[in-house]
């Protein structure tokens, strides 16, 4: 008998309603969408609800410092300062054209033909073992990798690797056009991740409305449609039974 996949809550009011008993564990999930569809404050807040679950994470920032994230998060009464003194929450910023220079001088190295070395993708502070990772955003990372795609794919492929060796639930960010015909600059993202949520700001009228799909994700039934959703005071709300389009 084969045994069943282990599944989690994403824990946003109204998403989990759209994945048929949550999302596997283990899983990298892509989240891809324009600027200001609402990704950070989407991870944000499921990180929130996981560390209020007792399950430890790990956000790595390339963009905003660990401070404003946590700001962010007060923003909406969270409590980012407890979670980090009962060591659930750690935020970490990396330097992505730091990165991109050590995985270029490697890259001409080996040729494509070697992996990584694994002191260049050690993500996880010492000590920590966490049951969810945010990456924030894989996008800032092929910028600095701007006219070496293939180094930036070779990089991508092994962080990927790496990733699902960590038997981690991995949540990273792809910033897009406003209405994505890629779900990532060089494509090769999409095609690595478990599974793919698609984020919208979409034009009605004179307002705009925040909407997001789930385009991919192996082995689950889910939703196949956009909903809207709204940030409010206390984050995320998601209205699951209701179409942005019809």
């Amino acid at each position: 008998m084969n045994k069943e996949t282990e599944r989690i809550k994403i824990g946003i009011p109204g998403f989990d309603e759209l994945v048929d008993k949550g999302v596997p564990k283990g899983f990298s999930i892509l989240f891809s969408g324009g600027c200001g569809t609402g990704k950070t404050i989407f991870c944000l807040h499921s990180m929130k609800y996981a560390c209020s679950k007792g399950e430890k994470c790990l956000y790595i920032s390339f963009e905003e410092s660990p401070e404003r994230l946590k700001q962010h998060m007060r923003n909406f009464g969270w409590k980012p300062d407890e979670y980090e003194e009962k060591g659930l929450m750690k935020i970490k910023r990396l330097d992505s054209f730091s990165v991109s220079r050590d995985v270029e001088a490697l890259f001409h190295k080996a040729k494509g033909e070697l992996l990584i070395e694994k002191e260049m993708l050690d993500l996880i502070p010492s000590g920590f073992k966490p049951d969810r990772i945010f990456i924030d955003s894989i996008t800032a990372l092929a910028v600095a990798f701007a006219q070496r795609e293939e180094a930036y794919r070779f990089y991508m492929e092994q962080l990927f690797r790496y990733l699902e060796k960590l038997e981690t639930s991995c949540f990273l960010i792809s910033e897009t056009e406003e209405a994505p015909d890629k779900l990532s600059i060089s494509g090769v993202e999409e095609f690595l991740a478990d599974g793919v949520f698609v984020f919208y700001n979409v034009r009605k009228g004179s307002s705009r409305q925040r909407a997001l799909e789930v385009l991919k994700l192996r082995g689950t039934p889910h939703l196949n449609r956009i909903v809207p959703f709204d940030i409010m005071n206390k984050g995320i709300s998601i209205k699951s039974e209701e179409r942005i389009f019809e």
